[in-house]
């Protein structure tokens, strides 16, 4: 839905406003109109005095992932006791600098898990078998005569698959690689108990990138993540190696991914979360072998809805008093 302003714009001392910061499906809109508070859904930065006025009497704001919620955004709203953010990851919030001002953060997880695990599995056959470039070549060249050696691609039926991170997105990537008869390793902090540990193979990081034919990244971005596939981290994959990234841009370095890719050891790559997002490293866009995406992991109508709703009932939980649903700790 389009951020509209609220049409009213005069000043109550003892009003309670919500700040929705960007389009939001209109079932969550409605759910946050129906709460005993003014809605407000409009650009954190618009400058009009209304607005203004409107900005001092929020108590609760809920942002898109792409809006940075840091100290001086925070300044504009001295009464915020709640930032409901409408996506899992929460790297675009200053964690800490909400923890000091007390404001309570949440978050949308488990509403995503299958529509993000289906992207990241389509992206590792879609760059496993040069799908990406199989089609720029025939829209560009037409259809070429038959070859036994055109557009070789890597077998992903019966390889192993490296999952760095074993949250509910990683088991579920996991879940998806059984049907096709791979052997699954998987990084996580803690080890899972029960169906999530009968998944695959507990290993540490290195040995999980010098074992892995393709390897899915589902780490959050945190200071101990950024940048944790790196330069040395590709050096020491498996030649003709596939790396896939649905979780955070920051979590690899997209400089030396695109030297992997051009040097090795790497075969090929699909991105679907960049460091600079909307930029994208210029090096991989001159590249055949990495399949990019604008950030589309959890583009389907009823998972972004869902990811919507939650955020809304977060955020009438709090108006109500009521504990949060999926309340973030703090930094």
């Amino acid at each position: 839905m389009t951020p509209r302003t609220d049409e009213r714009v005069e000043e109550r001392v003892d009003e309670r406003v919500v700040w929705v910061a960007g389009p939001l499906d209109p079932a969550a809109l409605a759910r946050l109109e129906a709460t005993p508070v003014r809605v407000v859904c409009a650009d954190v930065r618009a400058c009009t005095p209304e607005l203004a006025a409107l900005r001092a009497q929020a108590i609760a704001l809920v942002p898109l992932l792409t809006l940075r919620v840091n100290a001086a955004l925070l300044e504009a709203f001295p009464r915020l006791a709640l930032v409901a953010n409408v996506a899992v990851g929460v790297d675009n919030v200053d964690l800490a600098a909400c923890g000091a001002r007390g404001i309570a953060v949440t978050n949308t997880p488990g509403v995503l898990t299958e529509a993000t695990a289906d992207l990241a599995f389509a992206l590792l056959l879609a760059a496993a078998r040069r799908v990406g470039e199989a089609e720029r070549s025939l829209r560009a060249r037409g259809f070429p005569a038959w070859s036994p050696d055109f557009m070789l691609g890597k077998r992903v039926a019966g390889a192993t698959l490296g999952i760095v991170g074993f949250g509910r997105i990683g088991q579920a990537v996991a879940r998806r690689a059984r049907g096709f008869g791979m052997h699954v390793l998987y990084t996580s902090r803690r080890a899972p108990e029960g169906e999530p540990a009968r998944l695959g193979e507990r290993v540490a990081l290195p040995e999980l990138l010098a074992r892995s034919e393709l390897v899915s990244l589902h780490v959050p971005l945190a200071p101990d993540t950024r940048h944790l596939i790196g330069a040395a981290e590709l050096a020491a994959m498996r030649p003709g190696a596939v790396l896939v990234n649905t979780s955070r841009g920051a979590v690899l370095d997209e400089a030396a991914l695109a030297r992997a890719l051009v040097a090795g050891p790497l075969f090929a790559a699909g991105l679907d979360v960049y460091e600079r997002e909307p930029e994208v490293h210029a090096a991989l866009l001159g590249l055949e072998n990495v399949v990019l995406l604008p950030h589309i992991g959890s583009a389907e109508p009823e998972t972004r809805r869902a990811m919507a709703m939650l955020a809304a009932d977060n955020v009438a939980a709090f108006l109500e008093g009521r504990p949060l649903l999926t309340p973030v700790g703090p930094a």
